[in-house]
């Protein structure tokens, strides 16, 4: 799918325009929790290639994803209307609502109107929203408009649209910046702050151009094992492919010439080895015309990591760190997000706050708004160093973002910067493992009703007293795709970590009769040891 740009200058520049308004409502947005006084409209559409999207199993319930937001009506000034495609299932609703400490559950639900297209073609939801004239009507006709604003799981011009019609400013980046957190912009703001990254090529946009680039990223790197061919506008790594060299090591520079390179690196690109589950050659190669396509080299280490940084841009045009993670990854060769550890390794998380805080000022200039992430790659050397590479930018909310986001509103903590630790209002320091990918075969087959009653059977669920235990997401794609998210909170890694196996105990056990054969996390055992990090 293409998404095609806003027509003419004139709703540019009424858009832009929309958009000032966010800086006289920025105290009220993300102030004092006891000053806010807003409407939140939260369209969870993903808007993006939507045969990208179809290699995510589940994709169709991951607008439940920005349900931590319904958190933010603990305070009873308050009000939220929140869109999806299809009807949400009650019983996930009233769990949110159950988690707000010290409000009354019919308080918070009269503050919370719930609307849906009725829709699950597979278009995103800001188009649906669009395609719908009534919808639209009644989204705008229960807004303060004076005091509202629209969040959403990423920007393009359909959100923009979508924003300029109801009269609410768009709490994201403009869709015109959005080239930045392609791997190819990624690549270009790296290059401009001056931090490290992979050797590699810019976009390219058909097969012919990607074995020249990747013939010329050999030869700058003669010793080169494996490159890896990304996708320009790929998600969590499933747009990726390695291509091993190693094959065709007989013509590593200097032996052979550069024609018989690239003809070489031509024949491979049928056998490259893709991270999306059933991707073809055929169908990967004709993406690259649509998308483009990058080669990187392909980072090698013994014993390797992958942290992240999330940061954000304030509409007065400040960039501020909110946290740092380390990622785990699976897939064939560890390139697809599963699921992240907060905070990351004290060995490297404060120099990641760095990077990504030049970056973050980078994109500001740039004119960026609002959520970013960057992702790294993390190398341990011979001195007990960590070599960092920047690999690439998120412009949108990712999967570290509802976990640290439902952290924070459920704690009202602060994150602190010269520590890398987030701290309860108590002043205790916050751990979490979380995951949108807890998915086995005998876990499909189970309603949201029946999760409730294994939660409140095993006392699985969040303490509001002690602050820690267990928040449960994704709840829609249980009973089909036998897929859940989680992060389970702690005082220390350790009771994260015990929190999260009980849990995955507890569920084991009650569908034991199920199915005796799964996987976890489609074809890896989850890595649920902290690895020996330090904190």
């Amino acid at each position: 799918m293409q998404i095609l740009s806003i027509s003419n200058l004139g709703q540019i520049d009424e858009f832009q325009l929309l958009q000032a308004s966010l800086r006289d409502r920025w105290q009220s947005i993300e102030g004092p929790a006891e000053d806010s006084d807003v409407d939140i409209l939260v369209v969870p559409s993903l808007s993006i290639d939507q045969r990208e999207l179809k290699k995510v199993e589940g994709y169709e319930h991951y607008e439940e994803r920005l349900l931590f937001s319904l958190i933010r009506l603990w305070n009873p000034r308050n009000r939220l209307i929140y869109v999806t495609s299809v009807p949400l299932h009650p019983s996930i609703i009233d769990y949110y609502l159950q988690l707000l400490p010290g409000i009354p559950f019919s308080h918070a639900r009269n503050r919370l109107l719930l609307l849906s297209t009725y829709d699950s073609s597979l278009k995103p939801l800001s188009q649906k929203i669009l395609e719908r004239p009534r919808l639209l009507h009644r989204i705008r006709q229960a807004l303060r408009l004076d005091k509202s604003f629209m969040i959403c799981y990423n920007s393009t011009p359909l959100e923009a649209e979508l924003s300029l019609k109801l009269g609410v400013p768009l709490y994201a980046a403009d869709p015109e910046l959005q080239i930045w957190g392609t791997k190819s912009g990624s690549r270009q703001i790296f290059a401009e702050s001056g931090v490290p990254h992979p050797d590699g090529s810019g976009k390219v946009t058909s097969v012919a151009d990607l074995a020249e680039v990747a013939a010329d990223l050999w030869e700058r790197q003669p010793t080169l094992k494996r490159m890896v061919v990304k996708l320009n506008e790929g998600i969590s790594g499933e747009g990726n492919a390695l291509l091993d060299l190693r094959a065709i090591a007989d013509l590593a520079p200097p032996h052979g010439s550069h024609t018989q390179r690239v003809a070489a690196i031509s024949d491979r690109f049928p056998k490259l080895r893709f991270q999306a589950k059933q991707e073809t050659w055929e169908n990967f190669s004709g993406r690259i015309a649509e998308l483009g396509a990058i080669v990187e080299a392909f980072v090698e280490g013994e014993i390797k990591r992958s942290p992240s940084v999330q940061g954000r841009i304030t509409p007065l045009g400040e960039a501020e760190i909110l946290s740092t993670h380390d990622q785990i990854l699976g897939g064939p060769d560890g390139q697809v997000y599963l699921g992240c550890r907060f905070p990351a390794d004290e060995a490297y998380r404060l120099q990641i706050q760095q990077i990504g805080l030049k970056i973050g000022r980078k994109l500001a200039e740039k004119g960026a708004l609002e959520r970013y992430g960057v992702d790294f790659i993390a190398v341990l050397q011979e001195d007990g160093q960590w070599d960092l590479q920047a690999i690439e930018i998120n412009l949108r909310k990712g999967g570290t973002t509802h976990p640290f986001m439902t952290l924070k509103l459920l704690t009202n903590g602060r994150y602190e910067l010269s520590t890398g630790l987030f701290y309860s209002q108590q002043g205790r320091p916050k751990y979490y493992i979380a995951t949108d990918n807890l998915q086995k075969d005998r876990y499909r087959g189970l309603l949201p009703n029946d999760l409730m009653d294994i939660i409140a059977h095993h006392r699985l669920h969040f303490d509001t007293g002690t602050e820690t235990g267990t928040v449960f997401h994704l709840m829609g794609c249980l009973s089909q795709f036998g897929k859940l998210g989680l992060t389970s909170i702690g005082d220390s890694p350790q009771q994260a970590e015990d929190i999260y196996n009980k849990v995955v105990k507890v569920l084991d056990e009650e569908t034991y009769s199920n199915d005796n054969n799964f996987s976890c996390f489609s074809e890896h055992t989850f890595p649920l040891a902290w690895d020996g990090f330090s904190y």
